[in-house]
Parts: C-alpha cells; structure tokens; sequence
C-alpha cells in the first residue's frame, strides 16, 4: 500500500519532471543550434507585452470559472517566467533556479508566523510583520518605511491606472488622508464632475485630460467607500456591452451601420431583455 507520503514524493517528482521538459524546451527554442527565429529574436523588453497579455487572460480564465482554461493560462504564464529566465541566464544575469530561491526565501521570511516562532492573532498582524520585514529588507530606516509618497509611486509606475488608482485610494486612506463620511466623498465627485464640464469648453486639451483624471479617481474613492472593485466593475460592463452588441448582430439583418440610432436602441434593448432571461 502506498502512503500519503510516497504520494506526495511521486507528484514532486511528477511536477519537478514536467517543469525539466518546459525548460529543455524553452531552451531549445532559444538554441541558435537549430532554434527558433522568432524565439531568437525575443529580448526581456519585446516580451513585455506577452507577460502583460498572459497575466490579463489568467484573470480572465479564473472569472470564468473554467479549470482548463485557468490551467492552460497559467501555463502561458509559465512560459513567459521560464522564457525571461532563459534570456536572463543566458547573459550571465540570472537563473531560473535563482529566480525560484530567491522567491521560496522571501516566502519562509516573510511568514517568520509559520516557519519561525512569531506569534500573531489575526490577518492585521501578518500585514504590519509583512511591511516590517519589507522594510529591513529593502535597508529602509523606520522613518523611511513610514513615507508613503514612495510606495504609491511604486504603485502608479508599475500597476494598470485603475487599478493603481484603488490601491493609492487604499494607502492615502490608512495613512489618514480621508472623508469623515460617504457624503463627502459625493461631494468631491459633483465638484470634479463641474470642474471637468467647465474645462470641455474653455481649456485645453492637456487641462480636459487632468479634470477627467481627477473625476475618474473621486469615481475609484467612490467605489473604495462601497467596497466595489473599480477594475472588476469595468471589466463587467465591458463583456456585457460585447455580449448585447453580439445578440444585436444576430437580431439585424444587415450590418449594423445600416441602422438609424433609434433602429439601434430598439435592437440594443432586445439584447438586453434576451440575456436577463438567462440570468
């Protein structure tokens, strides 16, 4: 009888084999022995787009609860993590063995609750000693780990704009920079709302585009005090308008440019009355 044990040393070794065969294989893509040209062709800045692309059809995979779809995704994923190593590695800059080290030491000393002595009673704990260690580790002093202005940079150069949006709502709203309550929050939405009608007519366009950035961040504040997900929400309203606009295409019976605005909306609320009866 085979033990749990055993078990779990044959799927390591089941996991260890099928990431050896991804490895071989990216490296074999990149051999200028026979490789591929395209894959040759790639640098760690040509394939940003496809980490940026890979990461976005993971999310997308994981909403639509499809468990092949989420695996093959995270394997797409995968590839772009091996394939940047690869590049990486072979400039002399790093491995993937360093890569995958350097991450397993940050979890087992960011965690000192599960793999060390510390104690803590709730999620609020784990995020101080989170912060904390980040701190120590980045060489910061305590006056350094309290300044927020560097964090939400961090935030702003490296996460989507709507996203980066909600977290600098989050970090200014913990650090005290906040409404007393949701009404003034409303508030603040009406007088951006004012200010970026009045730029459409007398600024210009550079001033139009800084007045509807500060309507659309009053808009993320708004969601913040709701518990809404700004990026979540669009993304929603996204597939639901592609959903209706595909039903209207199957309603017309020629190309919807053909149709009058009035043709359009009657078409418009078909699609919509079709797909609430599915929900």
């Amino acid at each position: 009888m085979v033990s749990s044990r055993e078990t779990t040393q044959q799927t390591y070794q089941a996991i260890l084999g099928a990431l050896h065969n991804l490895i071989e294989v990216v490296a074999q893509l990149r051999s200028p022995d026979g490789g591929c040209p395209w894959d040759l062709a790639q640098t760690p800045e040509t394939l940003i787009p496809y980490v940026i692309e890979e990461a976005y059809e993971v999310v997308d995979a994981i909403r639509t609860g499809d468990r092949f779809s989420i695996a093959e995704e995270l394997g797409d994923l995968l590839l772009q993590v091996v394939l940047q190593a690869q590049i990486a590695s072979e400039y002399g800059h790093f491995s993937l063995q360093e890569v995958a080290r350097g991450i397993t030491d940050k979890l087992v000393r960011r965690h000192p609750h599960v793999f060390g002595d510390l104690k803590v009673n709730d999620v609020d704990e784990v995020h101080q000693n989170w912060e904390k260690i980040k701190a120590v580790e980045k060489g910061e002093t305590t006056e350094q780990a309290q300044l927020l202005s560097p964090k939400l940079r961090r935030y702003a150069r490296s996460l989507p704009p709507l996203m980066a949006g909600m977290k600098i709502s989050q970090k200014a709203a913990t650090a005290g920079f906040e409404w007393e309550n949701a009404e003034g929050v409303w508030q603040k939405f009406s007088e951006e709302l004012a200010e970026f009608k009045e730029s459409l007519e007398n600024e210009d366009r550079e001033h139009r585009q800084a007045e509807l950035g500060d309507l659309l961040f009053t808009l993320i504040n708004i969601a913040r005090w709701y518990g809404l997900d700004p990026s979540a929400a669009l993304a929603g309203t996204n597939q639901r308008f592609i959903q209706r606009l595909s039903l209207m295409e199957t309603f017309a019976e020629r190309p919807l440019t053909e149709y009058t605005i009035d043709e359009l909306e009657f078409l418009w609320q078909k699609a919509k009355a079709e797909l609430a009866k599915g929900q």
